[in-house]
């Protein structure tokens, strides 16, 4: 059976979702985290502009979803980064790379798209498994 968590049962909260679906699914111990665009959960407002502060807040985001699902970073074992624009990859693997503190990366794609939901500059998906 699969638990999910939704906006709902979060105390910390990642931005309300602009379509169908939940921010991330529990099931049989897997994560599935759907992508997460560069959103303050406070505020709602998009980062634009400073694809180093959008990817952050993005990965940020995330963190947030594993945290209250008793996971960290370190428990992704598979990421996904969507990016408007391959110029900014070395700018994403420069903030990416601080959110894992043992240097335990996981596995990943990063791919160039033509467009991301409410023309963000970066979306990032993971998958995570406690203890990996």
């Amino acid at each position: 059976m699969a638990l999910v968590y939704g906006i709902q049962a979060q105390e910390k909260q990642t931005p309300k979702p602009v379509a169908p679906y939940t921010p991330a699914v529990l099931a049989n111990g897997t994560l599935y985290i759907s992508g997460q665009i560069p959103r303050v959960p406070e505020t709602g407002i998009l980062i634009k502009g400073d694809i180093k502060k959008a990817a952050a807040q993005s990965m940020k985001n995330i963190g947030i979803l594993l945290e209250k699902n008793g996971m960290d970073y370190e428990d992704l074992v598979m990421v996904n980064i969507y990016m408007t624009d391959m110029d900014n990859y070395q700018a994403i693997n420069d903030v990416y790379k601080t959110f894992f503190k043992n240097q335990k990366f996981p596995a990943r794609a990063a791919i160039q798209i033509g467009r991301l939901p409410l023309d963000a500059d970066v979306e990032i998906s993971g998958i995570a498994v406690k203890g990996q």
